[in-house]
C-alpha cells in the first residue's frame, strides 16, 4: 500500500508531502490544474523514463520519493532480500532524481538501483489503469496469471510448468545422443580410462594434509631429533641445566625471604616456572623416544607424493582437487551411459511428455470454465459503464507444441460497443474505454488480485448521471479490498472516496505552480460542489454536496 509521497521541483510542482489512506482516494481539481501531475510523478518513481523537461524551470534536479507497506507482499520481500535492497522493517522506500541535465538516478531503500529494478519493484506495488506503461493488464503473461488466479489454478499452471521443464530437459538429451553418437562414445571411453586411473588413486582431499605433515616431518627426522634432545640437556641433564639453576636460585630466595617477606611475591612468580621447565623436558624426553629414523616409510611417502603430483600434472588441476575431479568425471559418465541407450531416452521422453499432457489438459479444463466465467462477469459490468452492447471475451490460443504455461495463450479481448468485432485489449483506442474495461477486470476478479493499489485516470470519461454514481460505486468497492486512487471530474465519483485530494493551480511572483492538499469535511463541500455548479456557487449547491457526501 502507498503510505507517502513526496515531489519535488517536478514540472510544476515545487513541493508536495502527501500521506494516504488505505481505501478509495479521489483526486480532483479544475481543468489544467495538474490532475495528472501525482500519476506522473509515481510512473516516474516506478521506472519510466525520466527527462530534463520534467525539472522545474529554475531548478537542478527533480526529486520523487514513494513508501510503501509491503508487509503483505512476501514474493517482494523475497525479491529485495536476493537483490540486497531489502531493509527490515515492512516497508519499501522507491525514490528517483532527474538532473537538469537529463541525467537519472534511482535508489531502493536506500540502495542504487537500476530503472529495471525499480519497474520489477513496482510491478507489485501498482498498476496505473490508463493510457500509462504500468498497465500489467496489457501483457500477456499478466492476463494469463489473472485467469489462472480466477479459476484457482495457480497451482497446477507451476505443475505444468515443472513438468514442461522435466520433459524438455529429456528431449535435448535425447536429440544431443542422436546428433553427437561418436563424439560422445569417444568422450565416454576417455572418461572411462581417466575414472580409473583417478580410482585406482584412492586418494582423498584430506590423505594430502596428513601426507605433507608425515614427509616434512620424516624428511627432517635427524633435525628434529637433535633439536629435541638439545632441549631436553639444556632443561635437565647437564650440570649447569635451567632447572637445577632455577632450583638452587629458589632456594636462595626461600633463605632471604626470613630477611625480607617482599621477596615472597618473587618466588611465587618463579615456582611455578619451576614446574613448567619440568614439564618441558618431560614431553622433549617423550618425543625423543618416540621418534625415529624410518627411510623406508620416507620412501613410501615421496613415491605417494609423486604419484598425486603426476596425475595432477597431467589433468592440470591442483593435487587437492583430484578428488572433486573424480566426482564430475563419475557424474558425467553416468549421463553418458544413460546417453548411450536411446531406447530409455525415449521412453523417458515419452513418460515426462505424457505427465506433461496430463497436466496441461487439466489446466486447459480449468481456464475454458474460468474463461467462460469471467467474460459474462465483466461483459455484464461493461453494461453499468456506459458501454452498452459491449463484450468481453476470454480468448484461448492453441500453442501446438505446448509451452511451460501450457496448451494455450490466453489473450483479452473487448468489443467497447455493440456491432464491434471484439479486439485485443492493448489495441483498444480510447483511453476512458481502457479505464473501464480495466475497472470492469478488476472488479470481477477482485479476490485474486494481487497488487495493492490502483489508480484509475480517465475512468469517467464520457459518462455521466446514473452511470457516473455506478463507476463511483465499483471504485469504493475495489476499494474495500484494494488501495484505489482515482482522477475524476464527475463529483458522482468524488463523493464517494474516504479521501479527497485537490490539485490546484497557483501562480507567485510570476511562476506558476501546482498545489495539492487533503480536503476535510468542510472543504470537500466546497470541493463537490464546485464541480456540481456553474461559476456561481450557491447555497443549493452546497446543500446537494453536503447530501451526496452524507449518503456515502
Amino acid at each position: 500500500m502507498l503510505l507517502h509521497l513526496s515531489v519535488k521541483d517536478f514540472v510544476i510542482v515545487d513541493r508536495v508531502e502527501l500521506e494516504f489512506s488505505p481505501g478509495f482516494t479521489v483526486l480532483t481539481g479544475e481543468t489544467g490544474a495538474g490532475k495528472s501531475i501525482l500519476i506522473d510523478a509515481l510512473a516516474l518513481v516506478l521506472g519510466d523514463r525520466g527527462e530534463a523537461s520534467m525539472v522545474r524551470a529554475g531548478s537542478e534536479r527533480a526529486e520523487l520519493a514513494a513508501q510503501f507497506d509491503i508487509s503483505q507482499l512476501p514474493p517482494l520481500q523475497a525479491w529485495l532480500n536476493a537483490n540486497d535492497l531489502a531493509n527490515e522493517d515492512g516497508e519499501c522506500l522507491l525514490r528517483r532524481v532527474v538532473d537538469s541535465n537529463g541525467r537519472s538516478r534511482a535508489f531502493i531503500n536506500g540502495h542504487a538501483a537500476t530503472l529495471q529494478q525499480l519497474r520489477e519493484a513496482g510491478e507489485w506495488l501498482v498498476d496505473i489503469h490508463g493510457q500509462h506503461a504500468h498497465q500489467s493488464l496489457l501483457r500477456a503473461a499478466a492476463q494469463r496469471a489473472l485467469l489462472d488466479g480466477y479459476g484457482g489454478l495457480i497451482e497446477v499452471q507451476r505443475q505444468v510448468a515443472d513438468a514442461y521443464r522435466a520433459w524438455q530437459e529429456l528431449k535435448q538429451q535425447r536429440e544431443a545422443g542422436e546428433s553427437n553418437a561418436m563424439a560422445l562414445a569417444q568422450e565416454r571411453e576417455d572418461l572411462e580410462w581417466r575414472v580409473k586411473e583417478l580410482a585406482g588413486l584412492n586418494f582423498s582431499a584430506d590423505e594430502w594434509q596428513e601426507l605433507l605433515n608425515e614427509h616434512a616431518r620424516l624428511s627432517n627426522a635427524v633435525s628434529l631429533i637433535d633439536g629435541a634432545r638439545y632441549g631436553v640437556e639444556i632443561l635437565s641433564e647437564n650440570d649447569v641445566s635451567l632447572i637445577s639453576q632455577l632450583a638452587a636460585l629458589l632456594s636462595k630466595l626461600n633463605q632471604l625471604r626470613e630477611y625480607d617477606s617482599s621477596l615472597k611475591e618473587t618466588i611465587e612468580l618463579l615456582e611455578p616456572a619451576e614446574i613448567q621447565l619440568q614439564e618441558a623436558a618431560h614431553s622433549l624426553n617423550h618425543y625423543v623416544q618416540k621418534l625415529d629414523l624410518d627411510p623406508e616409510r620416507l620412501n613410501d611417502c615421496e613415491q605417494r607424493l609423486n604419484a598425486i603430483h603426476t596425475a595432477a600434472r597431467k589433468y592440470r588441476v591442483a593435487p587437492e582437487q583430484l578428488p572433486e575431479l573424480l566426482a564430475a568425471a563419475n557424474a558425467r559418465l553416468a549421463s553418458l551411459i544413460e546417453t548411450a541407450d536411446p531406447e530409455a531416452l525415449v521412453r523417458k521422453e515419452q513418460a515426462a511428455k505424457s505427465c506433461f499432457d496430463a497436466l496441461a489438459k487439466k489446466l486447459s479444463t480449468g481456464r475454458k470454465q474460468a474463461a467462460k466465467k469471467l467474460s459474462q462477469k465483466v461483459s455484464a459490468t461493461l453494461q453499468q459503464l456506459a458501454m452498452a452492447g459491449g463484450v468481453f471475451d476470454v480468448a484461448l490460443n492453441p500453442v501446438v507444441d505446448g509451452a511451460s504455461f501450457g496448451y494455450e495463450n490466453v489473450d483479452f479481448l473487448v468489443a467497447a460497443h455493440a456491432g464491434m468485432a471484439p479486439k485485443p485489449l492493448a489495441k483498444v483506442a480510447s483511453g476512458g474505454e481502457l479505464s473501464r474495461i480495466s475497472l470492469a477486470i478488476q472488479v470481477a476478479t477482485i479476490d485474486v488480485a494481487a497488487v495493492p493499489t490502483l489508480i484509475f485516470d480517465e475512468v469517467d470519461v464520457g459518462i455521466g448521471g446514473g452511470v457516473a454514481e455506478i463507476v463511483g460505486g465499483l471504485l469504493k468497492d475495489l476499494g474495500a479490498q484494494h488501495q484505489v486512487l482515482c482522477i475524476t471530474h464527475l463529483p458522482q465519483v468524488a463523493a464517494q472516496g474516504h479521501q479527497h485530494l485537490q490539485v490546484s493551480k497557483q501562480t507567485q511572483n510570476g511562476t506558476t505552480l501546482s498545489h495539492i492538499e487533503t480536503l476535510n469535511k468542510k472543504a470537500r463541500v466546497e470541493e463537490i460542489a464546485r464541480m456540481l455548479g456553474g461559476v456561481e456557487i450557491t447555497d443549493k449547491t452546497r446543500a446537494h454536496a453536503a447530501e451526496m457526501l452524507a449518503r456515502n
